[in-house]
């Protein structure tokens, strides 16, 4: 049996009526006239050579073959309706241009990556993406989001958390096998590290109560700290793995970057018993972007991301 236009209405007339409770309710929510509907429902009936509803002064209930015709109508409803959702969901689409600055290797690892997925869930949203170790003057260049490891609290910038990284501390298997594996703290200043220069240089490890403080940039006095050294320094974060792994001394490491290193044996964890401190990220953005639906969105959208695909924890 063909379907008219006029039957697909009559149709979702008849599921409001249903949903309703009444015709006259049905009347109001689809801005009718209660003749109008009954008009719909005598039609439908007609139509279809079937009584769908039993109608008494004080109540409507459906027939059996009534009751069939709804689940089938109800649903037809549903989809129109969801259909219209989509429209608006494709008129309220948010467009322009982000532009996002992060360090190479967390970048290259971590943000590239659900970059591009936050692009196949907005593809009108257009992404400017620059990758580097420097720390990029936001209002000078006009980016909208900056990826870092500090909220820069005095720069009168604005910062979302994003994510905490697990870090620990690794070395080579060469590296280990030449100059022994330290076994406490205290053995850390007998060893050469490969220092990354865009972190404050002091590292901090517990073990219950008792904690300590590892200075990669120079010693310190403070009660329990432990002074390091090394010859190797630099401002990219792979470099740093690269050298740690080529066994030319230790370094604190993010856990997502170690991981398959020390999967594939050219790293190994140290002091696996201690904790090491945790690496904060956050999205930095100038105030004025502050209210901007497309920058909100990536910043919802990079929360849900690292918690669910890298290994770190919020």
């Amino acid at each position: 049996m063909d379907i008219s236009f006029e039957q697909l209405k009559s149709m979702v007339v008849f599921a409001q009526v249903i949903e309703q409770g009444s015709l006259s309710a049905a009347a109001k929510h689809l801005s009718l006239s209660r003749a109008v509907v009954s008009y719909h429902l005598k039609k439908l009936e007609a139509q279809l050579e079937v009584k769908l509803l039993n109608r008494s002064t004080r109540a409507i209930n459906l027939t059996e073959a009534g009751q069939a015709y709804y689940e089938r109508c109800r649903m037809i409803a549903e989809q129109a309706s969801a259909a219209n959702q989509q429209i608006e969901n494709f008129k309220n689409e948010p467009v322009g241009l982000l532009k996002i600055t992060c360090p190479v290797n967390v970048g290259l690892k971590t943000v590239v990556p659900a970059l591009n997925e936050f692009k196949k869930i907005y593809p009108k949203i257009e992404l400017d993406v620059m990758l580097t170790d420097e720390v990029v003057n936001i209002m000078k260049e006009g980016i909208d989001l900056a990826i870092r490891g500090a909220p820069l609290p005095d720069s009168g910038l604005q910062a979302s958390k994003l994510a905490t990284l697990n870090t620990c501390l690794c070395a080579a298997p060469e590296y280990l096998l030449k100059y022994g594996r330290p076994k406490v703290p205290a053995d850390l200043s007998e060893h050469q590290w490969v220092v990354y220069k865009l972190t404050s240089g002091v590292i901090t490890l517990t073990k219950g109560s008792r904690s300590f403080s590892i200075s990669t940039k120079g010693s310190i006095s403070t009660k329990g700290s432990i002074s390091t050294k090394g010859s190797i320094s630099t401002n990219n974060a792979a470099a740093r793995t690269a050298f740690v792994e080529a066994g030319h001394g230790l370094a604190r490491i993010p856990t997502y970057d170690a991981l398959p290193k020390i999967a594939a044996g050219t790293l190994e964890t140290i002091l696996d018993d201690y904790s090491f401190s945790d690496i904060n990220v956050y999205g930095v953005f100038p105030p004025g972007t502050a209210n901007s639906k497309k920058l909100r969105l990536l910043l919802n959208f990079l929360k849900e991301y690292f918690t669910s695909q890298i290994n770190i924890r919020v």
